[in-house]
């Protein structure tokens, strides 16, 4: 069963958010670390846009989430948990918020974007020239790195795909270089476009 499907039957053919019946699309949740209905919601258009683009959110419609907080999936409570965060200063999502629990791990996963976090909270990872870095980024080393217990050279010039961020540390990134996944120095690297 296809994505789309499994997410169809899982949340009856409406929006998981609003509950919507028209214009629906699988929206995967980032940063997703795999792929299936666990890391996706079924979204209307409205919601969508809204989630993207925060400027255009309209507060009274994510009054849904009233319903749609108390969903028993992972990814809809973070959906919920990250547009509540969003637009707490409205008022009354910030009561939702103080109803809503996640466990430890769905928190971890709904704080893993910076959705709620002060500015100066947030661990940016930024590449040698100071290019903000995300999740699933490729860059390309700046010189030649001895891998610590691999014995082998990164050489400069390998472009390294799909990178994944250290949240803790804004200074590492990691990557798989010659099939061994490493911890690299954002500043021994640079964003490729």
């Amino acid at each position: 069963m296809n994505v789309e499907k499994e997410l169809l039957a899982r949340s009856e053919s409406k929006c998981e958010l609003c509950g919507a019946t028209d214009d629906l699309k699988v929206y995967e949740v980032p940063p997703a670390s795999g792929e299936g209905a666990d890391q996706c919601v079924l979204v209307c258009e409205t919601c969508r846009e809204q989630i993207e683009e925060p400027e255009k959110v309209d507060a009274n419609h994510w009054r849904c989430l009233n319903d749609s907080m108390w969903s028993t999936v992972p990814a809809v409570q973070v959906m919920a948990w990250r547009m509540l965060t969003r637009l707490s200063a409205e008022g009354w999502p910030q009561d939702l918020l103080d109803m809503l629990y996640l466990d430890e791990e769905t928190m971890a996963w709904a704080q893993a974007t910076g959705e709620g976090a002060d500015e100066e909270d947030v661990v940016k990872h930024v590449d040698s020239n100071g290019a903000v870095l995300q999740a699933g980024d490729t860059v390309v080393l700046i010189k030649d790195l001895n891998v610590k217990g691999a014995n082998f050279t990164a050489k400069r010039g390998t472009a390294v795909r799909n990178i994944s961020l250290v949240h803790d540390n804004a200074e590492q990134i990691e990557g798989r270089v010659s099939g061994q996944q490493i911890v690299i120095l954002t500043q021994f690297v640079k964003k490729s476009n």
